[in-house]
């Protein structure tokens, strides 16, 4: 197709395809969580610990982790006792996470269409994925939709670095040394050259904290982290 941004060499926009970005992530799930170590400079780990403190697991709850690739968000949530269902679009990722993770619930799913009843979940969280959703109000409501009252979101995603020299220094790196480093190193390299040009093209924080507000959830949060390179959205159903 002479106008898909995910395989072409083309800036990114939030007019993603479900199939292309699925298609996309199919080709790289193999090594996805190594890259991610690799081109955050380990910083990923540390990220992901955020977001579970940010949920709070406690044994019994259910939790929807969605586009949970291969699982490794998913597995804290297990070992706190939840019942959580890792949930993603790509069926390359959900395959390769099976055999990592034999012990975990995988589930192919669409954001814009979750396969779950009203009120399903404790809590709902999304790390790194929103950004690839073709529509992102919609996504927020149907998260929503499957949250019980009172229940809670946890968005991770990249953000606005909030000093200014930093995001100059950043937006070098994501233009600049990210897609090289993913050409030298990555099957999908195309794969990065997108992470980088979505991450330019995202809401800041409180863009997006408006965003989670107008889909219908309360007490909307944020915090920044790595100053503002990823930023934790937190509200309530």
């Amino acid at each position: 197709m002479g106008e898909n941004r995910l395989t072409e060499n083309k800036r990114a926009t939030l007019d993603k395809r479900r199939a292309d970005v699925a298609a996309m992530f199919d080709r790289t799930a193999a090594r996805y969580d190594l890259l991610n170590d690799l081109l955050s400079l380990g910083q990923d780990r540390g990220w992901r610990q955020r977001v579970v403190e940010a949920v709070d697991p406690q044994p019994g709850q259910r939790i929807l982790d969605l586009a949970a690739g291969t699982g490794t968000s998913s597995e804290p949530f297990d070992r706190a006792g939840a019942t959580v269902v890792a949930t993603d679009l790509s069926l390359g990722m959900l395959a390769v996470g099976r055999q990592r993770r034999p012990g975990l619930s995988f589930v192919a799913g669409d954001a814009l269409s979750l396969p779950y009843a009203d009120g399903a979940f404790d809590a709902v969280t999304i790390s790194f994925g929103l950004r690839n959703v073709e529509d992102t109000a919609a996504a927020l409501a149907e998260l929503r939709r499957v949250t019980r009252p009172g229940g809670t979101l946890v968005v991770c995603e990249f953000s606005t670095p909030v000093w200014a020299p930093l995001r100059a220094v950043y937006g070098t790196y994501l233009l600049g040394a990210l897609p090289r480093v993913a050409r030298a190193v990555a099957s999908n390299p195309v794969a990065y050259e997108y992470l980088a040009e979505s991450i330019q093209a995202w809401p800041d924080q409180a863009a997006l904290a408006g965003l989670v507000q107008a889909a219908g959830w309360q007490q909307v949060e944020w915090r920044n982290l790595s100053a503002g390179i990823v930023a934790l959205h937190r509200a309530r159903a």
